[in-house]
This record gives structure tokens, sequence and C-alpha cells, in this order.
């Protein structure tokens, strides 16, 4: 029975309102729905039957945006200003992707910070939330054009391992394009939702969802219990993986196997040479998937490739995958014997050495009947369907991939949530504090699992304040974490003595919070260029203002180790970085901090150097 909505103050007729589920995927992006005829799900396809929307962003000398295929024609013709997997600079700051930014036709800022990364496109500065956000939109238009209405809400995938930092920038892209984001679900278990594997019969079953995409993997181990009464419980055990980690590196194996084979120093090609040398090496990936050979030539570089050469370049990336299986058959408690099926998911697993490999590793035939670059999309669909009530025989449990918990004494991590804690869900520890009289307590939130904070990710800090004067060891401080089903995090503090609390929910240094979030939407509305344009150039006054602080303060402590020319240099472009902190232009005041950065840089790893060498004079390693 169709379902149809009245607004009872105005008495009219309301269409239903269409959830859909969003694929934003580090080389290509689906959007699909659940066909209301048959009751499955479908990708929505354009004119001309593609329902691949490339990711990948062109941005034009006369400021035309454009997305998808017709972006892709410039990766060789205008590799600067084209942007490609965008997707692995989700919550990363720039080192966390220095060793891999020369993989990246675009320019990508360093600016020697935690903050999230900057690309930089015709004297222009983007955060990958806001190129995502490009991407969302033009998913959103091109249902809205193909459904006849508008598109307000959706679920996104993203990988399982995603941390807390990718998976809050996920979110506010899909705000940022528009979209009122009902829930992030991990895509292995979007792809068991496209399956249907719960519905395959009526008893317990464990699958193993194998999804190797062209910038990320993760494993997923999944049990599904169904019955009659009660419909499907999906389970999800336990996840691994790697968020860097898919066909980009296969692509970039060919390339360096090309270059390292004719002894070409790839660091002297050009951009455009670089991504013709890229997209070739895509080409023959995929040739060999049903050919012998490739045979090709770029720029006179011989570009040939076997079977036998590929399975060779394969084989390491294949491994580490093959080892976030054994962890997470691990963490499950499982072993392969106790998996009934495996499934394949990602464009890189039509490779046929990876589905051998693959099936060998689990002793059994892999599962790839749907296509591997739709079912996660198709999934998305299902569970867009289950949160507008129209499947009441499917509960979803997802897990959070990574330990969350806090920073003690020594720079210990404290885990207060485990990795493959079920979501939502919610936990607590006591805590006290170390002096007499203390009145704030600092607490940092961090994500890993390794036993020093230094070596895991942190996600946020704040103080605990106005705790009344007690001898150290006498409050009682309680920490509570509370993760809702998109796993993102809330934190709250509280002194049990006198009642005085603290909460925040946890959001990266780059984050938005909910309200400004909010009326950032509403005020897109009415004008949306103007209000980004004036949140942009207050944060980049605010990062001018602390380059402007940080290098007075260097240049007063380290005057003499400076030359004339460089304290002159220096003082030259702090000023010209202070003349611009009234400007109405974002792009003019980064363009400032990037000329000031650069500048100072060599010297100030001179001088960190001297600062080492003496440290380490007279001691022996």
């Amino acid at each position: 029975m169709a379902q149809i909505s009245i607004n009872i103050k105005e008495g009219t007729l309301k269409r239903e309102e269409i959830i859909v589920g969003i694929d934003l995927g580090t080389t290509n992006s689906l959007i699909a729905i659940i066909d209301k005829e048959t009751g499955t799900p479908s990708a929505l396809r354009d004119a001309d039957k593609f329902a691949i929307v490339p990711s990948i962003i062109h941005f034009a000398d006369d400021g035309t945006i454009t997305v998808g295929r017709s972006a892709r024609e410039h990766l060789i013709t205008d590799p600067e200003h084209t942007i490609f997997s965008v997707k692995r600079l989700m919550g990363k700051s720039y080192k966390d992707i220095a060793a891999y930014q020369h993989t990246f036709g675009y320019k990508i800022i360093d600016d020697d910070a935690e903050r999230l990364v900057k690309i930089k496109v015709r004297e222009k500065y983007y955060s990958p939330i806001e190129l995502s956000a490009l991407i969302l939109k033009e998913l959103k238009l091109r249902a809205e054009r193909l459904l006849q209405c508008a598109i307000t809400k959706a679920v996104i995938t993203v990988p399982a391992y995603f941390n807390d930092a990718q998976r809050q920038a996920t979110r506010d892209a899909g705000k940022l394009a528009g979209l009122d984001v009902l829930r992030i679900i991990n895509e292995p278990t979007a792809a068991s939702l496209a399956y249907g594997l719960g519905n395959q019969d009526k008893s317990s079953h464990t699958i193993a969802v194998y999804d190797l995409g062209g910038g990320t993997f993760d494993i997923s181990i999944l049990r599904i219990t169904s019955s009659e009464n009660s419909g499907d419980f999906f389970e999800v055990l336990s996840t691994n993986g790697d968020t860097f980690l898919g066909g980009d590196d296969i692509d970039r194996a060919i390339m360096d196997h090309w270059l390292q084979t004719q002894h070409v120093d790839g660091n002297l090609l050009s951009a455009t040479v670089r991504q013709d040398l890229r997209l070739t090496a895509e080409t023959a990936k995929k040739h060999l998937g049903s050919h012998g050979e490739f045979t090709g030539n770029v720029d006179k570089i011989q570009c040939d490739l076997t079977i036998a050469e590929l399975e060779t370049l394969i084989t390491p990336l294949l491994q580490k995958t093959i080892q976030c299986c054994e962890r997470a058959l691990f963490d499950a408690n499982l072993n392969v014997n106790d998996i009934d099926t495996v499934v394949m998911v990602g464009g890189s697993t039509r490779t046929p050495f990876i589905k051998k490999s693959v099936s060998a590793f689990f002793n059994k035939p892999v599962h790839d009947e749907v296509d591997p670059d739709e079912v996660v999309a198709l999934g998305a669909a299902v569970q867009a369907d289950i949160l507008a009530g129209n499947q009441k025989d499917m509960l979803l449990l997802d897990i959070t991939p990574l330990s969350l918990g806090i920073e003690t004494m020594g720079g210990l991590m404290d885990v207060i949530i485990p990795r493959n804690t079920k979501i939502p869900t919610a936990a607590g520890r006591q805590y006290t504090t170390s002096l007499d009289g203390q009145a704030n307590l600092k607490i940092s939130v961090f994500q890993g699992e390794r036993d020093l904070v230094r070596d895991n990710r942190k996600l946020a800090e704040f103080i605990l304040s106005n705790i009344p004067a007690m001898p150290a060891g006498l409050p009682k401080i309680e920490i509570v974490f509370q993760i809702n089903a998109d796993g993102i995090l809330q934190v709250r503090a509280k002194e049990l003595r006198s009642g005085v609390e603290q909460k925040i929910e946890v959001t990266p240094q780059y984050g938005l919070t909910e309200e400004e979030m909010a009326a950032m939407l509403l005020d897109s509305i009415k004008n949306a260029k103007t209000d980004m344009a004036e949140r942009a150039i207050v944060e980049a006054r605010v990062e001018a203002q602390n380059m402007i602080d940080t290098c007075e303060r260097f240049i007063e402590k380290n005057n003499q180790y400076l030359n004339e020319q460089e304290i002159a240099g220096t003082k030259s472009l702090i000023d010209n970085l202070r003349n611009t902190l009234n400007s109405d232009d974002k792009d003019v005041i980064h363009q400032q901090i990037e000329i000031l950065n650069e500048f100072t840089r060599p010297f100030a790893e001179r001088l960190m150097d001297m600062a080492i060498s003496q440290a380490m004079k007279g001691k022996t390693i």
C-alpha cells in the first residue's frame, strides 16, 4: 500500500519524501534509491545509462566548476586544476599525506599544522570537505533531475576503518551540499544489505566482506541471524583495514615499474605526463583483466605490461590486505573455516588475481554477482529504506573501528571504548586530581591502538573548570564517552561531589559545530557564496595572526642565529601579511601566509638541525 502524507494545517497532499543512498568513493561515486514498484535497490543512471560519477572536479579559467565524466577529460590537459582522489585527504593533516603529495597533480598546502589540509586551485584554497561537497551536490542534482523532486535526506557510506575525523568530514560535506545526513554507514555493512544475505535462509551465517576500492581497503566480519519472528539481525563482529590502500596504489606501482625499468626520474616529469602515465597504468590494469599483455607509450616512455608482471606488482599490496583479514578474524575469535560467505566489493576486486587470491585465503568461492562498483550505493539505499520505516524486519548493529580514550599521566592512552565495540554505545570511568587544590583538569581525547598518545590521533581537548579546592585524590571525576549511530563521539566530564560538569561533541580542529552547520545551511538558501566567503575570511585571519605571532617570537628568540637578510626579509613579509588582515579576500591572506611560510622554512629547519646537533653532542647512538 502506498504511503501518502497529509499536511493537516494546509489540507494539502504531500509527496512521500525520498531518502537516497550515496557511495562517496575515492575514484567513483554513485547515488541509489529503492524502486517503489519492485522494492529492490537501483542506482540512478543518466541519459547515457551511466550510474557512475567519477569523483573528479575541474576548475576552469572562467570560474566554471565541472564534476564527473566531463571533469575527467581535464586530468591530462589541465592536471593542476583537476582534483581527484579527494577522499584520501578527508580528515587528514598535511603530515598524514606528506609522503604521497607528489602523486597528486594538484597543489596541497604544507602549513606545518595539524589542521585539515588545504588544496590550492587557481589562487583559491579549498578543504577536502568543500571539494567532497561539490561531488555530493552533483549527485544530489542528478537525483533531482531524474526523480523530479527535491532531495534533502541521505545515507552516506564510509570505509569501516574511517576514524572519527574522517567520518565528521564526510558528515560535514553532506551538510554543506544541502543534505540532511541521516546516517553514516560502513561500506562493508552496506554491501551485505545490498546482497540481501539475511534473506537467503532462516539461520545464522557469518560473512566476510572484502572491500578494495580506489583508495581504501577494509575487511569486515558480520554475523546475520534470521528468524521468522524477528527478521534479520545484522551484527558486525570485527573490522580492519587501511584508509590509504587501494587501486590508486596498484596504478602507482605500475607507473613506478615503467619508470624504473627505463631509468626515468619521475620527479622530472611534468604534471601532465605524470597524469597521462597514471591513467595509462589504470587502463593497463583493466586491460589485463581479460588479455595476456598490454602495450602503450606515453611521451616516449614505453608502457608494456604482462599479467605475470602485474601479479608480481600487486602481491605486496595484496599481502597487506590478507594481513588485515587475519587480524579481523582474530578479533572476531574466528578462523577461515567459520566464514560461510565471502563478498567482494570495490572496483579493484575485478582483477582476477585478487579474486583468486582472496578465494584461496578463505578456501571458498567468492561472491561478485552484484556489480562491485554499485553494491555499496545499493546497500546505502536499503539502509535509507530502513530509516524511512519501510523495512521493519531488519536491525543493523555497527561497530567503532578504533579505540577511544584519554591521555593520562606520563602520556599514556587510557582506553574508555575499545575498538570493535557495537554502536550506539556509552562507557565511563572515574579519575581524580594529582595536585592539592587543583581547580582545572585538561581532558585530551585520542583515537588509536597504541599505548602512548603520541602514537595515536588527537581528536579534541577541553577543560573541566571550577573544581572545588580539595586535596589531591579526593575529587571524583567521571568521564563518559557516548557514540551515536553515525560513529560520532560526545564526551562528558563531571566532578561527582560538586556536580560541576562539562561536555562537548568531539569534532576535529577543522570541525564545524552543529549550530554553525545549521546556520550555514539556512543561509545557503539565501546567499551561499556570501556565507561561505565570510566564514573562510575569519578562519584565514585567525590563521594569519597565529602565523605572525609565531614568526615574531621566533625572530626574537633566535636573533643571534639569523643573518640580516633573513631577519629583514621575515619582518617585511610579516608586515605584508599583517596588511592583509583587513582584506576581504581569503585567498590573498592564504597567499601571504604561504609566502612567509616558504621563506622562513629553510632557516627554521637549519636552526632545528643545530638544536638537535647541540642536544646530541657527546652522545652516541
